[in-house]
């Protein structure tokens, strides 16, 4: 969403990049430009929005999207490394807090239930992400399993879904996103911060609109920390 990306496009520095060769037809909005770490070391950043629907106005949330854009994205700039960054809903259960900044272990869907032979696994859909412990370090974050699905809010397939993923956070993007990097083998992670408790006592959808500003500040300094990790390093060192 635009509210979580921007307070990172402004941090660093980034410009409105029209020239990425996004497909044609493609809602996405890329921002680009050079950061220079603190240790003095340059790194190329590309960021990518799923841009607004024509229909309605809104930002363009969930799987569809998503994949979308990171299908697009990595033939257009084929990077060397993605980082889907956004917000989550965090877990009581396991110690989740406002605010607080996940680095994925990895993804997977919690609302494709296809009882189906073969298919099963197929609706699950993890994905390893590409282990990153000197992010993590600097980001000063958590680690864990993000689960996503398509709705805002959740039901009880839903939760036992979620708990069989061993799910620290729970979105709308990352095991699209996962997919898509897997069919170029492009390595990928995720930072998510979060914005409500999806075990919590309170509507999320309430909790959400209160505390986007907030993650989306959070957010931001661990892109920022992100950046300077991985600046003049290989991706095994990460």
């Amino acid at each position: 969403m635009e509210a979580e990306a921007q307070p990172s496009v402004d941090k660093l520095g980034l410009k409105r990049d029209e020239s990425l060769g996004l497909a044609p037809h493609c809602p996405a909005v890329g921002f680009s430009g050079t950061v220079v770490a603190e240790s003095g070391a340059s790194l190329e950043v590309v960021l990518v929005c799923n841009g607004k629907c024509k229909e309605f106005g809104v930002d363009n949330v969930g799987t569809v999207p998503a994949a979308l854009t990171a299908f697009a994205a990595i033939n257009a700039v084929k990077p060397d490394l993605v980082i889907n960054a956004g917000t989550c809903g965090g877990f009581k259960a396991v110690g989740g807090a406002i605010g607080d900044v996940y680095v994925s272990t990895s993804v997977a869907n919690h609302d494709r239930r296809i009882q189906l032979p073969g298919f099963t696994e197929y609706g699950v859909g993890k994905y390893g992400c590409h282990p990153a412990p000197a992010v993590k370090s600097a980001v000063g974050g958590k680690d864990g399993v993000v689960s996503t699905g398509n709705s805002l809010d959740w039901n009880e397939d839903d939760m036992r879904l979620m708990k069989a993923n061993g799910a620290t956070c729970k979105e709308m993007e990352a095991a699209a996103i996962g997919w898509a990097c897997s069919l170029s083998g492009t390595p990928f992670f995720c930072l998510k911060a979060v914005t409500d408790i999806v075990d919590g006592d309170r509507p999320t959808h309430e909790e959400f609109l209160e505390n986007l500003g907030r993650a989306a500040q959070a957010l931001q300094g661990a892109i920022v920390a992100a950046v300077g990790a991985i600046a003049g390093r290989p991706l095994s060192a990460i």
